[in-house]
């Protein structure tokens, strides 16, 4: 799996992509494409020090076959909070645009860097985007908390290197996966970071329930 799981950090079969800044308040063109809004909080109970943050977001379209049909959306300073209590863990506030079509937030990759180790984590979430008209469309709060695997569960991350992924504890990890609706918090943040947001109207359309014998299966096809 370690191969499969490098292709999706740093093939060259993605196109990356930055998130709307959305720093001004301006009209949605109604032909343009939905921003869908998903928060994000990255857990380690495997290492407390360890706690990673996002590094890509992984976002695919239906049938992708071209490198322009995979976009690796890439985190910004306006949309992280950090914490360094491992309980809250690491929290980001994305916003997602795609070209037309049917997209899948396919994983969420995340790094924990603390001297002198550097580790890579993968967090499974294959939900499709729904289909929605122009605007602002929120899909929930996805909580990915890494815990000690057992048995033959997929990896948090890869297993090389071989020591900077065992202390990390992502190598001999799992993730746990929730994915909520938590407007109620996320709202206040939301607005507050972004402008363009204040006083926009924002639609909720929540991501389904985290299947994890989809994940299951998605890691074990990356292949060895």
């Amino acid at each position: 799996m370690f191969i499969g799981i490098l292709g999706l950090l740093f093939g060259g079969c993605a196109t990356p992509t930055k998130m709307p800044a959305l720093s001004k308040a301006a009209p949605v063109a109604k032909d343009s494409p939905p921003v869908y809004l998903v928060s994000v909080t990255f857990k380690n109970t495997s290492s407390d020090r360890y706690q990673p943050k996002l590094l890509v977001a992984h976002v695919e379209k239906e049938g992708a076959k071209a490198k322009a049909d995979r976009l690796n959306f890439t985190p910004d300073k306006a949309g992280q909070q950090d914490s360094d209590d491992p309980a809250r863990g690491n929290t980001f506030y994305m916003r997602l645009q795609t070209p037309p079509g049917r997209y899948s937030l396919v994983a969420l990759t995340g790094l924990s860097r603390k001297f002198p180790f550097n580790g890579f984590c993968t967090a499974p979430v294959l939900a499709d985007l729904p289909a929605e008209a122009a605007g602002f469309v929120y899909l929930g709060h996805v909580e990915a908390t890494v815990r000690p695997r057992q048995g033959d569960e997929f990896r948090a991350g890869p297993v090389l290197p071989l020591l900077d992924q065992s202390v990390t504890g992502f190598s001999g990890g799992t993730f746990d996966i929730r994915i909520e609706d938590r407007w109620e918090v996320d709202e206040s943040e939301y607005r507050s970071r972004f402008p363009a947001l204040a006083q926009a109207e924002v639609r909720k359309n929540i991501l389904p329930p985290f299947d994890r014998q989809k994940a299951q299966k998605w890691w074990e096809a990356l292949g060895p």
